[in-house]
């Protein structure tokens, strides 16, 4: 099995995330809200949500990243689109496709990830399987890989 390490998904992640920016740039911009002062250190900044149309590109956004990463992890490609650029997929404890509910689970697992430290993400680069915390609990895999064509021992999750 050609378990994906540290580096990559983390390259991954870049990739992901610079989508991810450009389309709450956009949404940010089309509901007239500042992006770039609601992350300045001007005491003004913290209006910016005072208005409607702020709460709603804010609540647009952090829907739309939620659905992003689990709509695509959980598709037939099995992967974000930072993932399938590299050759990745996620996949289940027999290599199989993900379901949403799985996706949800492990894209809300990514925040305990974080919270700690990121110490769930720096897993990755110890653990035999490259598994983060929120693989761990989502019993997921991050492999290099089709679509489809990964086939995991059932037995690495005993």
């Amino acid at each position: 099995m050609n378990y994906a390490g540290f580096w990559i998904r983390v390259g991954a992640y870049l990739i992901d995330y610079v989508i991810l920016m450009v389309a709450q740039f956009m949404v940010y911009s089309i509901f007239g809200v500042s992006l770039f002062g609601a992350a300045s250190l001007d005491p003004e900044a913290a209006g910016m949500f005072e208005s409607v149309g702020a709460i709603i590109a804010f609540l647009i956004t952090s829907i739309g990243a939620i659905l992003y990463s689990v709509i695509l992890e959980s598709s037939a490609k099995q992967a974000t689109l930072g993932k399938m650029a590299l050759g990745l997929v996620v996949v289940d404890e027999h290599g199989g496709r993900i379901s949403f509910l799985r996706a949800l689970g492990r894209y809300f697992a990514k925040i305990l990830s974080a919270i700690i430290l990121l110490i769930g993400f720096i897993m990755v680069a110890f653990t035999d399987r490259k598994q983060g915390l929120h693989d761990i609990l989502a019993s997921t895999l991050v492999v290099r890989g089709q679509p489809g064509m990964v086939g995991v021992d059932p037995g690495v999750f005993e």
